[in-house]
């Protein structure tokens, strides 16, 4: 898995910069259609847009991030959505499904207090280490660090016997 996000993020990385030539070069060109088009006022996209810009990359990053953990936190508590999160949303060895649970507890978070904790400080350091790694390379080491996590959970349960369920990463 680890060796398939580092690749995965490598290519997205290559793809990403050959966008960002592009778009350089579209918006340069695009660039004096803006200076003769009128402006629009009190546009709630562009507040938002204006918001998104002034983050860092890490930043922003982070914040897809936190709204997969947010969207996951809310789906525990719907109670027709109970066996599905137990199933894919929780790591336990004894379980059908082993492989999804891997990635899929790295988003869970059943109590508020925990996910708002994790959450802020993985907002504190994601310019650091975004501006360090790029943001591809970060959310490989996101990902890959739930899946390792997970399967050292998973053996500790063989080696203990203990084969609850549990989630994060």
């Amino acid at each position: 898995f680890t060796g398939s996000a580092f690749g995965s993020a490598a290519i997205w990385q290559y793809e990403s910069l050959k966008s960002r030539v592009q778009t350089y070069f579209e918006e340069a060109r695009a660039d004096w259609m803006d200076k003769i088009r009128p402006q629009k006022r009190g546009d709630f996209r562009k507040q938002v847009n204006s918001w998104w810009n002034n983050l860092t990359e890490g930043q922003r990053t982070v914040t897809g991030i936190i709204a997969a953990n947010v969207f996951v936190f809310c789906l525990w508590r719907l109670p027709g959505m109970r066996r599905t999160m137990f199933t894919y949303f929780t790591s336990n060895p004894s379980s059908r499904a082993l492989c999804s649970p891997m990635v899929l507890s790295t988003f869970s978070h059943f109590s508020l207090f925990h996910m708002a904790a994790n959450m802020y400080v993985l907002w504190s350091f994601s310019s650091s280490i975004v501006s360090l790694l790029g943001c591809e390379q970060f959310i490989a080491v996101y990902l890959s660090a739930g899946v390792i996590s997970t399967f050292v959970s998973y053996v500790a349960k063989m080696a203990t016997g203990r084969f609850e369920p549990s989630l994060g990463a």
